[in-house]
């Protein structure tokens, strides 16, 4: 599935952190266990050419209750063939409502 969306030399800047393919797959191995459910709500996103650039929010729903906030505001570059290549993002939580 990751492949779908990525290139194999994608490349993530996460609030000042690079993460390679193979580290954010590794990061995201152990949270998909700890969320029940994930819903993204984006908010705003742009394409020109092969920039993009999205503020969206990204809900956790954790398996021991709660959820988990995420406001996200990201830049990318994308492949010739519609791929993300690039992207570095910041974050931040939101309180809970």
């Amino acid at each position: 599935m990751f492949d779908r969306y990525h290139t194999p030399d994608y490349e993530l800047v996460n609030d000042g952190v690079l993460l390679n393919r193979q580290r954010l797959l590794d990061h995201i191995r152990p949270a998909r266990r700890r969320a029940a459910g994930l819903s993204v709500e984006v908010e705003q996103a742009l394409v020109d050419g092969d920039q993009v650039a999205a503020r969206y929010r990204l809900t956790a729903q954790m398996h021991k209750g709660g959820a988990i906030t995420t406001e996200i505001y990201m830049f990318g570059e994308l492949a010739a063939d519609g791929r993300l290549r690039r992207a570095t993002q910041a974050t931040r939580t939101l309180r809970s409502e």
